[in-house]
């Protein structure tokens, strides 16, 4: 049995230009007429004026959907040019109903009475939009609204834009390419020069500063990764911050974290300040003792000289091959891209229950020949498509997110979703496993969450220091033995050795104090950037990296540059932290020794994931757990 909805019809190898463009116009023409049917005759029940609302905002969301996702991955420059242009018609339109106070008096009219609780919630969170976007201020301070609104988009699209467009690169003779794994100096040959290029994408900037001895090289390198963006983005983002404290002053806000936080499950910016303090004092002493062992093992090559962030990752590689076991070359063998793709979508199906069909190019009809294409399945029944982007190239989102393609509504609307990644062609890193068992999660959220009848609670549609939680969880499950044996194995066929894993399990434990003071140093920039006006942003980002890491500020870096959730995520990437607390905790009701036990899985699908933003992500979490969550967990694990 098949659902009767069809995935969307993309048009492959023909005109994208035409197709970005038709799509998007298309979409937000219908969202205005409905609006205006909406506002000239709306109906007189609460349910069908809500039901109005939602087929408007379904429209806006498939036009800002494509939008979002073509202007990163289209390798044609125009239709990401086009795309960069529908974004900017999307949010002028959202903005301007938003602060329509004609449409805001029909549903502000609508009566509660005799809705259920879907519908009661899809009110209350509407008008809570409403007043958030400021319909209430006075005619000229809602014109001023609008204007920083559409200004914010402008500087968004830059700032992504430039870190998009300016890969940096070095160049080193090939003899300092000593410790790379072979395949990657294979695939590294010397130019007419002499010379190796290195550039910052994902393929080469991991295993270089992972794997090569050279700690000039590894300086820089990660120099030119810190320097992405410079000067350019400082400037967009001191513009940016600044619209966005003027948003939040004319609403009627402290400061933007306050706005920001508002409607997520922190509450306010000072409690996000409280929460990086606390996670910080949890997380010191584990650091600095890192830090300690990894400053020991630098000084038997470097007597002299002080750990820097270039050396963390090549010295923790050292010190766990060497007081662990674990060579992270003699891993990655057991990693080759395809096996591990396939090995992922095997452990999910199972898992959740899912069933993944591949889809012919020629059906697909995708962006490019590299993309995978699947039908998921649920009983039987088709329930959305998704996309797999998963290797670099020129002119391609340059990190790792899942992008929506279409938010799924029942009976109306398949969801599709697009993982956009940058990973070698050949063998993996076990962190690279890692990470896209982490990405696929929020791309299996978005499928399941996607069969909801409100298209407000669509997929990922949860608070957002939420949605990191259940990719983070998933995690767990690329560091188990047994799932892994499912899949990880040699060129000979030999499959990854359980007491490998246990060995990369206790090596993982070691660093796992210094990395959450890292993620809290991050935190404080997105945190303390927007919480109030200052003039040198290089010099706060190292102010607060010497603060909250154990790691000293690069000399001559500009990290903020190129710190892309400055834009998505603004104040709020303490996000990951807080996340991750919630994950440790869910992860909690599983059983190490059945990772794939039925009724914890499907409990886990049915409660949090298929349930979207239907409730808040306490409740399903308390609905999931039997008891409300706490940081229990989290302090256990990093106790361990």
């Amino acid at each position: 049995m098949t659902s009767h909805l069809q995935p969307l019809s993309l048009p492959g190898s023909a005109d994208w230009l035409t197709w970005v463009a038709e799509r998007g116009d298309g979409q937000l023409a219908e969202a205005r007429r409905l609006v205006d049917e909406l506002k000239a005759n709306p109906p007189a029940e609460a349910l069908a004026a809500l039901r109005r609302w939602d087929a408007v905002q379904t429209a806006i969301d498939n036009a800002a959907s494509i939008a979002s996702l073509f202007a990163e991955v289209h390798p044609e420059e125009p239709v990401r040019d086009r795309a960069d242009e529908l974004m900017q018609e999307v949010q002028k339109l959202s903005t301007d109903l938003s602060l329509d106070q004609d449409l805001y008096a029909v549903l502000a009219g609508l009566s509660p009475d005799g809705l259920d609780a879907d519908a009661t919630r899809v009110l209350e969170r509407t008008l809570r939009d409403f007043r958030r976007a400021g319909v209430d201020r006075d005619k000229e301070t809602r014109a001023r609204l609008r204007e920083l609104n559409e200004k914010a988009v402008l500087l968004s699209q830059d700032f992504g834009r430039n870190i998009r467009d300016d890969v940096r690169s070095i160049k080193v003779a090939p003899e300092r390419l000593e410790g790379l794994p072979q395949d990657w100096i294979d695939a590294h040959p010397a130019g007419d020069d002499g010379l190796v290029t290195v550039t910052t994408d994902y393929p080469d900037l991991f295993p270089f500063l992972t794997f090569a001895a050279d700690r000039d090289a590894r300086a820089d390198l990660s120099l030119a990764k810190n320097t992405i963006a410079w000067p350019a983005n400082d400037a967009v983002l001191q513009d940016l911050l600044a619209v966005r404290r003027e948003t939040a002053s004319l609403l009627g806000y402290d400061s933007w974290p306050d706005l920001d936080a508002e409607v997520k499950m922190i509450g306010s910016g000072q409690a996000i300040a409280e929460f990086i303090e606390r996670i910080s004092g949890l997380v010191a002493e584990r650091a600095v003792s890192d830090k300690a062992e990894l400053q020991d093992r630098m000084r038997q090559d470097h007597p002299d000289a002080e750990l820097a962030s270039y050396d963390s990752s090549y010295y923790s590689e050292l010190v766990r091959r060497e007081q662990y076991g674990v060579d992270g070359q003699k891993i990655r063998t057991y990693f080759p891209f395809e096996q591990v793709r396939q090995g992922l979508l095997d452990v999910t199906g199972r898992l959740f229950g899912l069933e993944w069909t591949p889809v012919a190019a020629a059906d697909a009809g995708t962006w490019h020949d590299e993309v995978a294409t699947y039908d998921v399945s649920l009983d039987g029944r088709r329930i959305g498509r998704i996309h797999l982007d998963l290797h670099p190239r020129e002119g391609k989102y340059k990190h790792a997110a899942q992008f929506d393609l279409v938010r799924g509504v029942t009976g109306r609307q398949l969801p599709e979703g697009v993982l956009v990644c940058n990973f070698n062609r050949g063998l993996m890193e076990h962190d690279e496993v890692v990470t896209l068992f982490h990405e696929f999660g929020h791309l299996v959220h978005h499928v399941l969450g996607g069969q909801v009848d409100w298209v407000r609670f669509s997929g990922v549609a949860t608070e957002w220091d939420f949605v990191e939680a259940p990719s983070q969880m998933l995690e767990e499950w690329a560091w188990d033995a047994d799932v892994l044996a499912t899949f990880a194995r040699d060129a000979a066929g030999e499959t990854i050795p359980a007491d490998l894993v246990a060995a990369m399990r206790r090596a993982d434990d070691f660093g796992k104090g210094a990395h959450a003071a890292q993620q809290m140093a991050y935190a404080a920039r997105s945190y303390y950037f927007h919480a109030e006006p200052h003039d040198d942003l290089s010099a706060l980002s190292d102010e607060l990296q010497s603060k909250y890491s154990v790691y000293p500020p690069l000399p001559g870096g500009h990290m903020h540059c190129n710190f892309g959730h400055l834009d998505g995520y603004s104040s709020g990437y303490y996000t990951y932290m807080w996340s991750m607390v919630i994950a440790k905790d869910m992860f909690s009701a599983f059983d190490r020794d059945d990772m794939f036990a039925p009724e914890v899985a499907q409990a886990y699908r049915d409660k949090v994931l298929a349930q979207g933003g239907r409730a808040d992500a306490a409740d399903l979490v308390a609905d999931f757990l039997g008891r409300p969550y706490s940081f229990d967990a989290f302090a256990a694990w990093l106790s361990e």
